[in-house]
């Protein structure tokens, strides 16, 4: 982490943890990477109230932390990722795995694989996973909530 990614990791830590603190939710928080992303892992025997259904609430704190750092950085180059008891890093490991076995259909059956619809976080997560493959191409397609992965063979 350079010095400049260091310093917006830290300002946004301490966002989070006075929205936390606003919330009345006890934990720790880690600083880290997931890929180019920095990442702040929340520790907190209170994961559900933070997660919520389906991620729902841990992605409004993403926003919200997301937006925040955009107002004081002016701009919205930070990849900032908040995460709770490595929910959202299981989430990656799970996709970059769908990724994989996804290619591995294409190449056997020759044909293109079309994945669910996803967040445009995880439709990155899918394209960086298989930029390694060089028999194989992905493409977003779709509109709003309907968008996800094209997977296919390399023409």
């Amino acid at each position: 982490m350079n010095p400049q990614e260091h310093n917006i990791s830290q300002r946004a830590a301490q966002h989070l943890e006075t929205l936390l603190k606003l919330m009345g939710v006890s934990g720790t928080l880690e600083e880290g990477a997931l890929g180019d992303t920095l990442t702040l892992t929340i520790r907190t025997p209170e994961a559900g109230v933070l997660i919520g259904e389906d991620g729902a609430r841990l992605q409004a704190l993403n926003h919200m932390i997301r937006r925040i750092m955009e107002h004081e950085l002016g701009h919205d180059s930070a990849q900032i990722l908040v995460d709770v008891n490595d929910y959202r890093r299981k989430q990656y490991e799970e996709l970059r795995d769908q990724a994989r076995m996804g290619a591995q259909r294409v190449r056997y059956f020759k044909k293109e694989v079309v994945l669910a619809p996803m967040s445009a976080f995880e439709r990155r997560i899918v394209h960086v996973t298989l930029q390694e493959y060089p028999d194989i191409t992905t493409e977003s397609t779709g509109e709003g909530h309907a968008r996800c992965v094209v997977i296919r063979p390399y023409p």
